[in-house]
Formats: structure tokens, sequence, C-alpha cells
């Protein structure tokens, strides 16, 4: 009897339980039940979030902020900016991000710090994005690194080589999971020309086109004033001193990409802005990410009438002005093929819609740059572009910058990462940097 009573429930003792019970299912968040949102989004706990903090927010950074949010993996923790408005114009962004997205939860107060340094400092941040201007880039991958954080940065990957090499070994160093943002790689008409290349469906490799823009020049802007709530002296970081213009850092009334990468002192460049898209593509292709050319020449009017790459196995690039902009051109001996964005064709032209067999050799698959990286950190592992591959795509763009420079043929040592019996080309291969930014 007196395990029975123990065991039984009145009907308002049942009705109760069941009301409490329900009550409580009506609360359990979305992603203890499981599903996807809308947008085909798992839903996540929040302590399976990877927490960001973001290194520069321009028009750049700030469209990151979007691509990182939708993944529905990611909170954005903290944000270093130096140009206040810029700041607070991307936050406005993250805001909305979150307002379009009901899956992704409430938007939370997100700090602002001027030096990067302090937003290392965070123990709740897990890895940081690093979208500045391609000078910083080096210095703050590898004080990034030794704070423990995993990176994603974007390309070109440094101004010099010796300064990706010290991105690649601080990485190694405190065993950081780095993805570098050449988003290419994900994104399916450019793994098909790789595969077909791979597989031999041209033929061998002749030679191949890369047609992306002109490299820098010296810095010659004229001085204007420095606008309201821009720290310049933070913007210049490890370089040194030059009078502030716009088109370094174009205004809020003008969102659009800014044109300090085309002055060497803080880019490469349309040589490295796209080639570093391009080129690793043909990096890709030719199996070189440890790797890369051993000899550059710069046009000469004669044998070379355009900026020239050698590989060892005698394949052919040059850096040369063709009917795709921004597009790469492919030369077998039994076909052709020319890709560039949402673009790819192909002599014989079905190539262009062959599947590779299972049998045949395939690349990385990544369909989605952002959550591949994501996807590394939580499994340590290397991402599709890892910090090597970057690096050794912007030792191609910036080898050829060095040979346009001092204008003449440079042989390279790409094991060495050196110029053979040339001491003014390696001179270039770094630079003075402002001590509290050196690395």
């Amino acid at each position: 009897m007196k395990k029975e009573k123990t065991n039984s429930l009145t009907r308002r003792g049942f009705v109760g339980t069941t009301a409490k019970a329900i009550t409580g299912f009506l609360i359990i968040p979305r992603f203890v039940m499981g599903g996807k949102s809308q947008a085909g989004v798992p839903y996540m706990a929040p302590s399976d979030l990877i927490n960001l903090g973001f290194i520069g927010v321009g028009k750049q950074g700030r469209g990151l902020t979007r691509s990182f949010l939708n993944t529905g993996q990611t909170r954005i923790l903290a944000i270093s900016e130096v140009y206040e408005g810029k700041a607070l114009r991307t936050i406005d962004t993250i805001k909305e991000t979150y307002k379009m997205n009901s899956s992704l939860g409430a938007y939370a107060t997100i700090p602002v710090y001027n030096d990067f340094r302090e937003l290392l400092t965070r123990k709740d941040v897990d890895a940081v994005v690093i979208a500045t201007p391609d000078h910083w880039h080096a210095s703050m991958a590898v004080k990034a690194a030794a704070a423990g954080k995993d990176i994603y940065c974007e390309k070109p990957l440094s101004l010099k080589v010796k300064e990706g090499r010290a991105m690649v070994n601080a990485a190694r160093k405190y065993d950081r999971v780095f993805q570098t943002g050449s988003m290419q790689r994900s994104w399916p008409e450019f793994r098909q020309a790789v595969e077909l290349i791979r597989n031999g469906h041209i033929g061998e490799i002749k030679s191949i086109k890369v047609n992306v823009g002109p490299p820098p020049v010296a810095y010659n802007l004229q001085a204007e004033p420095v606008p309201a709530g821009l720290d310049w002296d933070k913007w210049l970081g490890p370089n040194e001193a030059v009078d502030f213009n716009s088109e370094l850092a174009p205004p809020l009334t003008k969102d659009v990409f800014p044109n300090w990468r085309n002055f060497r002192e803080f880019g490469g460049g349309m040589v490295t802005d796209w080639g570093a898209h391009m080129f690793d593509i043909v990096q890709w292709a030719l199996g070189m990410d440890d790797s890369g050319p051993v000899e550059v020449i710069a046009p000469d009017g004669k044998d070379h009438p355009f900026l020239t790459y050698y590989y060892a196995n005698g394949i052919k690039m040059t850096h040369e002005t063709w009917e795709w902009s921004n597009g790469i051109h492919f030369i077998g001996t039994t076909g052709e093929i020319k890709v560039q964005r949402k673009k790819i064709e192909t002599t014989p032209s079905e190539l262009a819609r062959k599947i590779i067999t299972e049998s045949e050799q395939h690349v990385y698959k990544s369909v989605d740059h952002y959550k591949d990286f994501l996807n590394a950190m939580r499994t340590r592992t290397k991402p599709v572009c890892d910090v090597e591959i970057g690096h050794r795509t912007a030792s191609v763009c910036n080898i050829g910058n060095i040979a346009y420079r001092l204008n003449r043929g440079l042989k390279w040592d790409p094991v060495k990462e050196r110029f053979k019996n040339d001491a003014e080309a390696n001179a270039l291969l770094t630079r003075k940097m402002r001590k509290e930014w050196s690395i």
C-alpha cells in the first residue's frame, strides 16, 4: 500500500506536472531540438559557438562579419579598429545581421579597442579575423599566434616574403589554425579547373597567362587633414610616418575599397591584390603549394614582353593582359582552360562540365571558406588555404614586384626563399619596421 501511494498522482497533481513539463519544453532553446533555420543553418548551442575578434573593420572587414555570422557557428565578441566611424558602422551591420536572422540569437554589446593588443588579451576570444591593410598583417598575425588565437587573415598574406615566413613560423610554433582569405579555393569553377589540370585532361601544361593589373608605385599623394575619429599613427603602425590622404582611408561618405593597395609602402598593387587570387589558383593547379617558380624576368621588350615566371619543370607563366580581366588562361598540349570568377571555358568544351571520377585525383574540397576555417579549428587540422599556402602565393606576387622594381631577371630559390647571388634583390625581401611593431 505504501508503495502505491508513493507512485500514484492525483488528477490535479498530474495536470500540474504536465503543465510544468510543457512549459519547460516550450522555452528550451532551438538548438536543443536540433534541426535547421530557414537558411539551412543548424541551430547551435551558445557553448558551441566560436568566439571571434575582428581586427580591422573597413569595407572588407565589415563584409566578413556578415560572412562569419551567417555560418550560424560564431559570435563576435570584440572589434579593434583605429577609425571610430568605421567601427560604429560595422557594429550597425552586425546588429542588422542579427535582426535579419533570428537563429543567431540576441545581439550583445561589442567593445571596440583602438589597440589590437588589448583584444588579444581576452581569453574568451578563440580566433581573430585580420582585415587590415597589408602592411599590418605580419605583426598582427605573429602576435595573435603568440596569444594563442587561431587566425583568419585576408590576402595577400604578407607585404614582404620574410614577413610571410615569420607568420608561418609563428602559426607552427604555437600550433594555430590559420586560414588565408583566398576564398576562390572554396569555389567550384576554380576547383574544376585545378582537378582537370591535375588529372591531365588538357595534357601537359606548357604556358599560363594571368591577367591581374599593374604593380605598385611609391607613395606620392598630397597631404590632407586627418579626419576626426581616425588614429593616423595607429593606422600607419609598423610604417614610417607619411602624410595622410583619403585614398588610403576613404571617408565614411564613400563606401569603397581604399587605394592603399596601389602603393608599395602598404600593398603590392594589383599584382598582389588580384594576383593573390589568381596566382594562387595556378600554384594549386601545378601542385606548388609548398614551393614556387625558380626564375622571374621583368619585361625587356625582346624575348620577354611581359613579366615572366619559369617553374623548374619548364612551365612558363606570364603576367599579361588578355581578353578576360582577372582571369587565368592555361594552355596545355591537348587543350586549354580559361577561368575567372563564376566562369570557366575549356577546349574541348565538354571539359568544363566533366565529372571528375572517384578513381581520379581530387583536391581538398571546401564549399564554404568560412565554415572550412571553423571546422579546422574544431578538428585542429589544416584548412583549405593554410598559412603556408597563403605565404607561397604571396611570395610569387612579391618576387614579381621585386623584378618589376629592379627591372631585370632574377633567379629564385623556393627552398631557401632567397634570390641567387643578388644582394640588392634579397634586401627587398624585408623592410624596416618601427620597433614597437617589429617581428
